[in-house]
């Protein structure tokens, strides 16, 4: 493992399991927190900061993989490792198209599911993390902006989402529309892009999101 341990969501409603999984990766030298429904792991997901996620597909509240679209569409980057019952290759593409990066069919060993979770942290680390924006950097990890002389800003979920849609294309002018559909695709509030455009202007400075009239949003400088 890395210098600072990994953070993991196990996310199963088997209490048993679920409780075992957590004390086995926990002794792991994991960071581990628990849910055994997708509206909990929703919630965790979209406020706390992790490495991987260990979700199972049959969930109550909220289905695995209808839980890693809502998070990916968040711009949540967390690895994902699914667990389930349904092996069939059909299965495991959907998995895999719902935003998985790796897919364990149940039963399993545990040495496996320890090897393949060590597999995903490795690309945790191995991968760059950090988003250019303009002299500052996101990072995709801990959704803190890294600004010039080193100070780090933390970002809501909503916020981070919404400055990295605004990173990955820098030059392009984004209407309200996109940015709605994109980022806040959960609600139907008519001033929900300006609202956070405002928001991050109040952390980052007034020029960090440039207006351009009559068209959207795009980046401007930090």
């Amino acid at each position: 493992m890395s210098g600072r341990p990994h953070r993991l969501l196990v996310v199963e409603d088997d209490r048993e399991l679920n409780d075992m999984l957590a004390e086995t990766l926990t002794d792991e030298g994991y960071l581990v927190d628990q849910a055994r429904d997708g509206h909990r792991a929703l919630h965790l997901g979209l406020t706390r900061p992790y490495d991987v996620l260990v979700v199972d597909r049959r969930l109550p509240a909220v289905d695995g993989l209808d839980l890693l679209r809502r998070l990916r569409s968040h711009a949540v980057g967390a690895r994902a490792l699914v667990l389930t019952a349904l092996g069939t290759v059909a299965d495991r593409v959907a998995g895999l198209d719902a935003g998985a990066d790796d897919y364990l069919v149940k039963p399993f060993e545990l040495d496996e599911l320890s090897a393949r979770i060590r597999a995903l942290c490795r690309r945790v680390d191995e991968a760059d993390t950090h988003l250019p924006v303009g002299e500052a950097s996101l990072d995709l990890v801990t959704r803190q902006v890294v600004l010039p002389g080193g100070r780090c800003v933390d970002l809501s979920t909503r916020e981070h989402a919404l400055l990295r849609t605004l990173a990955e294309r820098p030059r392009s002018v984004h209407t309200r529309a996109e940015l709605r559909r994109v980022v806040f695709q959960d609600t139907e509030a008519a001033s929900i892009v300006d609202t956070y455009v405002y928001y991050l202007r109040r952390k980052l400075g007034r020029d960090a999101v440039r207006t351009v009239r009559g068209a959207g949003y795009r980046l401007g400088t930090l």
